[in-house]
């Protein structure tokens, strides 16, 4: 038997074993997952079949969730991420061997049709472990500090994605001018490999909490569905389904505006892409104490409320350094706060043991709302055909529209359950951003520069 202050000791090196471990993720994410897209693309691949790519994620994602949920049931959590990202990583071994595929100039036309099934299981694989793993953070985070410390493990995991990201363009822009850019991707899909091995290798070490689940934990996704508008948690599950499907109406065309329409290289469009990330870094802490002084809703409902801007700004301007400073800064802020936000108003609302079911259900919603969205969005671009605008131009201007109108009808519907301080404008500005921005992002570098501390642990 563990006692209190053993297991508060084992607590808190167990959240420095999870900030190592996300960081080699992100080190996976930026090798890898960001990188699925641009290679369909470089294999040829449509931009509606780009476009679906996304749908698929959104899709098989949450229904991996929804089976994974039951695994601790029968098995500890610790041993469901175990095997899941150990199949996960594997996973990395036929993008490459795709690549070889292409370069040789065997199967052409199948290849976006094995890079779509690869991803597919990719997915699957990924997601099948998620439930388990957000039961078993909201086990070692306290409550009053989870806005803080998930910012700060954002924060982290944030810089390697884009420092790493960035790198990975630049060394991919060399290959590509050496007309090499297939032997690029092999690199960088085994590069993913070995980082998601050794997040998988942290995961060994990390300690975990004892779950008991009680017996009438389990409620089905019909009840869930049933009950969805009579609770809180409910509410923000049918807000995330409607709010994620009008932006993915035009999201996962972003890649297709930038690379072929727009010609940018690939180092140019991961600096366009993370610029929103960087800013989003410095915002974070905020982000989190804004959360745990004024409530997740109030914070969800200003994030929110930035986003419905964000496709227009895109198609305003062709100028790399517009684009890098209004859009993609303004949508990293925005998003760094929505995730920040809808996590922890989850785990306000939502008890222990049914936490791994819940997040299921909840990404069931998020899931579908994307592949729907980004079902319409390839479809859009697959039939319109107008003179007086571009059609993916036009599928933008439809995806803000539908944003804003997300979220007028949903965000006054939820409401915040624990006691906040109470939130007046100039209030919440001199505290969270006269006061606290200097010291917060002085804190945030210094996090920053020593963080070769949480990766003793390997």
């Amino acid at each position: 038997m563990v006692g209190k202050k053993q297991e508060e000791k084992l607590k808190k090196k167990a959240r420095r074993h999870s900030i190592a471990e996300g960081i080699f993720a992100s080190a996976k994410n930026s090798f890898g997952h960001y990188y699925v897209s641009p290679f369909a693309i470089a294999i040829n691949s449509s931009s509606s079949f780009v476009a679906m790519i996304s749908a698929v994620s959104g899709l098989l994602g949450p229904l991996s969730q929804m089976f994974g949920s039951r695994l601790p049931e029968k098995f500890s959590r610790k041993k469901i991420l175990l095997k899941t990202i150990f199949i996960e990583s594997l996973m990395w071994l036929p993008f490459v061997a795709i690549a070889v595929l292409f370069y040789k100039g065997i199967l052409l036309e199948s290849l976006p049709i094995l890079v779509l099934f690869s991803f597919a299981l990719y997915i699957i694989a990924g997601n099948l472990g998620y439930p388990a793993w957000f039961s078993w953070m909201g086990d070692i985070v306290e409550k009053k500090h989870r806005g803080r410390w998930f910012s700060k493990r954002n924060l982290l995991t944030g810089f390697v994605s884009v420092v790493l990201a960035i790198s990975a363009a630049l060394f991919l822009d060399y290959f590509e001018k050496n007309n090499w850019v297939m032997f690029g991707f092999m690199i960088l899909f085994s590069l993913a490999l070995l980082s998601r091995l050794i997040s998988w290798k942290i995961f060994h070490k990390q300690y975990e909490p004892k779950m008991k689940l009680k017996k009438g934990y389990y409620f089905s996704l019909w009840d869930f569905l049933i009950n969805s508008n009579k609770n809180n948690f409910g509410k923000l599950a049918l807000f995330r389904f409607f709010f994620t499907f009008t932006v993915a109406i035009s999201t996962p065309l972003l890649v297709v505006y930038l690379l072929r329409h727009l010609n940018f290289s690939y180092t140019l469009y991961m600096i366009i892409i993370f610029s929103g990330t960087t800013l989003s870094l410095i915002t974070l802490e905020l982000w989190g104490k804004f959360a745990d002084r004024y409530g997740n809703y109030k914070a969800l409902c200003i994030a929110a409320s930035m986003t419905p801007f964000v496709p227009i700004l895109w198609i305003l301007n062709s100028n790399p350094l517009y684009l890098i400073f209004i859009p993609s800064a303004i949508n990293g802020i925005a998003w760094a706060g929505i995730y920040l936000a809808e996590k922890n108003f989850i785990y306000d609302n939502v008890n222990n043991e049914k936490r791994g079911l819940a997040i299921s259900y909840y990404n069931i919603f998020w899931g579908v709302g994307t592949f729907l969205g980004a079902l319409l969005g390839a479809f859009l671009i697959k039939i319109l055909n107008t003179d007086f605008i571009q059609p993916i131009t036009l599928i933008f201007i439809i995806g803000a529209v539908a944003r804003g109108i997300s979220l007028l009808w949903w965000l006054p519907k939820m409401r915040e359950t624990r006691k906040t301080k109470k939130f007046t404008n100039s209030k919440a500005f001199n505290e969270i951003i006269l006061k606290e921005s200097v010291p917060t992002i002085n804190k945030e570098v210094h996090e920053i520069m020593h963080i070769r501390k949480y990766l003793d642990f390997i």
